[in-house]
């Protein structure tokens, strides 16, 4: 745990101002779950909730499916990291931040396909090398929970397939989740 020097105080209703700088380089938006740890040493520890964090097993396994059948890279993420790789490319994404263009996507609720025009989108910041070529968000109960993604090493234009199953299992995500 990295030590920032910020003291707040609790108003009244017990609310604690977390400051911009380190909602931004958190990645903590408005309305975005944390939960809260309590240690023994007296300390309070909020950490960003993750709703797809229980499943990852359950993602992968649908990654390796996915990626059996259609011989493609397949990921599951939630709405800041990669959860689940199949395919190849786990120890470039696995556990990474995703890129601010998939989560322009993911805000966007659109299915995303590359075209084979533009420039290839990024999966992570840590490696160009991996590209989508299709991502699905993962929508339960109309909130964003994360994406379904088919990556290349190369861009390429994915067939009907991929993106056919991608927003099939992008829907069934959801769907489990409001189980």
């Amino acid at each position: 745990m990295k030590a920032t020097g910020i003291v707040r105080r609790i108003d009244d209703l017990g609310r604690v101002v977390i400051p911009k700088e380190i909602r931004r380089t958190m990645r903590i938006r408005e309305g975005d779950p944390l939960e809260i740890y309590t240690s023994r040493d007296g300390e309070v520890i909020f950490k960003k909730y993750s709703l797809l964090g229980g499943v990852e097993d359950f993602a992968g396994q649908l990654c390796e499916t996915m990626s059996r059948s259609t011989g493609s890279i397949c990921a599951v993420t939630d709405r800041d990291t990669v959860i689940a790789v199949a395919g190849g490319g786990k120890r470039e994404l696995m556990g990474k931040r995703i890129t601010s263009e998939l989560e322009q996507i993911m805000e966007s609720r659109q299915i995303y396909q590359y075209n084979g025009e533009g420039q290839a989108m990024p999966v992570s910041d840590s490696s160009d090398r991996l590209v989508a070529n299709v991502a699905a968000p993962i929508l339960s109960e109309g909130d964003l929970l994360g994406l379904v993604l088919f990556i290349g090493n190369t861009p390429a234009v994915p067939g009907d397939a991929e993106y056919k199953l991608a927003q099939t299992i992008a829907a069934f995500l959801g769907r489990h989740m409001e189980a």
